[in-house]
């Protein structure tokens, strides 16, 4: 692996052949059967992963109970999806919010509803934005792009230009009426 950049691996995996990798450190996914590896996330990757898991779980809570039409599933960090056979692709986002009745047994089918990736210095720009379109053509309504080294935030949204967040909060069409502060993120 050379530095801290995420490296993809020559020849389409089927998700059964990814199945069978063995363990090792960092994360692994699938982009249409090309595996990538990247390096172990940093602490503060991880705090900012955190923060917005804990600040979304109690928000779709709230949602859930006042506004059940909006269909919102529950919240995880680092959730595996699987989104197509041949060629593979699996996913794990950040964090997430799934479909209300999302199925899957070991894994969730295809995309959550908002998939969150959180940037780090081992993914190119390139790579970020295949994995926002994947999740799109799958069935996300909206993926987060974070960037905390820069403070923005671009929400991309399926057949609309994707959206800068310049001021200082996140406001999502799947969780109307909240904002999500940048001071509570970053």
């Amino acid at each position: 692996m050379m530095g801290a950049m995420s490296t993809t691996t020559s020849g389409l995996m089927t998700f059964e052949e990814f199945e069978r990798l063995p363990d090792e450190p960092g994360k692994l996914e699938l982009l249409e059967g090309e595996l990538i590896r990247m390096p172990p996330p940093k602490r503060k990757h991880m705090n900012t992963a955190h923060r917005l898991f804990r600040l979304l779980d109690r928000i779709v809570e709230d949602l859930r109970r006042g506004r059940p039409e909006l269909g919102l599933g529950d919240v995880y960090i680092e959730m595996g999806y699987r989104m197509g056979l041949d060629p593979g692709t699996w996913l794990v986002p950040d964090a997430s919010i799934t479909h209300i009745g999302q199925t899957g047994d070991d894994y969730y089918e295809g995309a959550p509803l908002v998939a969150i990736e959180v940037a780090s210095d081992s993914q190119s720009a390139a790579h970020l934005e295949a994995k926002a379109e994947m999740y799109l053509s799958r069935g996300s309504r909206e993926v987060w792009l974070i960037f905390p080294k820069t403070r923005r935030v671009w929400i991309c949204r399926a057949g609309v230009s994707t959206i800068e967040v310049r001021d200082s909060a996140i406001r999502s069409e799947v969780l109307p009426g909240v904002e999500i502060r940048f001071e509570d993120i970053f």
